[in-house]
This record gives structure tokens, sequence and C-alpha cells, in this order.
């Protein structure tokens, strides 16, 4: 695929991580290269949540198909972090767990394999330094936290809203509360089950979508500009290759080097590796 978008440049190739269309995180990103946190030394995301399992038995049950909280939600926080920074990840060493093996849905012969708690620290370029929580064993309200400390202050996300803190502040400010209301015109059942967090970061990606479009004479066409700040296939791989690191040292227990691929793998070795995993 990523070879593909590089011989195609006019296809548009976009991973569709929200997270970097939301103000917050826009904003976000224009302080920190403004040296509003001064240089980057730590950073910190937390994301609690309800259990992610679905009323039946699902890929979203199963590791191998790609289920699970580090899948799902901890390769956006991955891409998110170095978007912020424009530091990739060189070491990581990560801990993945399933508690809820069954429920009252999930039961007899079929158990859930896929994570729904994940802990990691990414030891990223130029010495910063990440560490990253996601549970989802948690009721209650929807926790998203991203938080960058520099040495001169810290920036905060919490949800869509953004704080922040100079060294020499006495308490934080608000620097931009996110007001866009979602929910009209959809329907009661489905965006439901995604927090309203990513429903505003797709609005207003497929927002920057339609800028993209608008005004082209040729509908083949589009501009770059609008969509600039998405994540590309590059990134996407790059993703991936945290994420296997991160599931590597979780079997390891030891801190994994991130390995981005630069060839096609062979697809059969790998299932066959990971069909061993899963049955030991």
């Amino acid at each position: 695929m990523v070879t593909a978008s590089r011989y195609y440049p006019q296809l548009m190739s976009l991973v569709g991580n929200v997270l970097r269309f939301l103000p917050a995180f826009v904003r976000m990103k224009q302080l920190i290269a403004e040296h509003y946190v001064g240089a980057v030394m730590i950073c910190d995301a937390r994301i609690y949540s309800g259990s992610l399992l679905s009323p039946n038995y699902g890929w979203i049950c199963d590791e191998l198909m790609g289920g699970g909280g580090l899948h799902t939600m901890g390769t956006y926080i991955v891409d998110l972090l170095t978007h912020l920074t424009g530091r990739r990840a060189e070491k990581v060493h990560g801990l993945l767990k399933t508690f809820v093996r069954q429920n009252a849905a999930i039961r007899g012969i079929r158990h859930v394999t896929s994570d729904d708690f994940c802990f990691f620290q990414m030891l990223m370029g130029g010495g910063v330094c990440s560490t990253v929580t996601l549970n989802f064993n948690m009721p209650g309200a929807f926790v998203h936290e991203v938080m960058v400390v520099g040495s001169a202050g810290r920036l905060v996300a919490r949800g869509a809203d953004l704080y922040g803190q100079k060294n020499s502040a006495t308490q934080e400010e608000l620097l931009l509360r996110d007001s866009l209301a979602v929910g009209t015109g959809l329907p009661e059942q489905g965006p439901q089950d995604v927090p309203l967090l990513y429903l505003k970061g797709m609005v207003y990606m497929v927002q920057a979508l339609r800028q993209s479009f608008q005004g082209q004479g040729d509908r083949r066409t589009w501009d770059h500009t609008p969509v600039s700040m998405a994540a590309s296939f590059e990134d996407g791989l790059y993703m991936q290759s945290v994420v296997d690191a991160i599931k590597r040292s979780s079997r390891s227990g030891e801190w994994e080097a991130v390995e981005v691929l630069t060839e096609e793998p062979d697809t059969n070795q790998n299932l066959c590796e990971a069909l061993q995993r899963n049955n030991l």
C-alpha cells in the first residue's frame, strides 16, 4: 500500500487519524512550535473507558484480527505524539493484558484474546520520553487526556479542550474550548459506540476533505493544503511498526527497538508466527 501510494501521487492516500484535525491538537502543535513549553521533555497520555467489546463475538475480540485497545486507539496516540513533537519512537517497553476473557455474551468455547489494558513507554528522538496508559475496564465517563511537558511549561488537552501553564504561572489557563455540537442529524444508534471526541475529529476531517475537492475544475484533482496535516501511508506503517514493537516487548519483558519495514514481509510466515503465539 505504501509503495502504491508513492507510485500514484495523485491518489489521495491518507490514514484516518482524526485526532490530528481536532482544534485542540492543531493549536497544541502550533504552541509547541512557538516554544510555549520550551524544549519538549515528557509526553503523557491516558485513555480510560468502558469495555470495547461488542454484544456479539467479532473482530474486536481477537488479537489476530486487530482487536484490542492498543490497535484501535493506541495507534492514534502513537501517531499523535509523533505529530505534535516531531519525534519518532526509537525504543518501546510495554505490557498488554486481557482481564475480561468472557462475559454474558461471549462464553462457551469462545474467549477474548485482545487486550483491554495496555501500558507502554516510548523513548523518542531528542531524548523525549512518553508514557501511555489505555484502560478499557473503567465504567463512567470517557477520559482522554494528552499532556506535553517542556522546560518552560506544559500543555494538556482534556477531551477537546486545551489548557496550558507556564512555569512562572501559578495556575493553568484555558487556551481553547471546542464548542462544536455533534449529534444533530445523527441516528440514535451507532455513533454512541464512538467517543464524542473522535466524532468531532471525524467532522473536522470531513470538512477538510470537502475543502480539498471544492473549487477544482477537474474532479480527479484535489488541493493538498486542507489535508496537509493528515497522516500518510508512511505514517501508518510507522504506527504499525511501533505497535508491533510494543507487542514484542510485552512478550519478552524487554525494551524493543522500533524497526520500520523497508520491504514487504512474508505474510504466510507472519500468520504462522502469530498463530503459534496465540496457541501458546
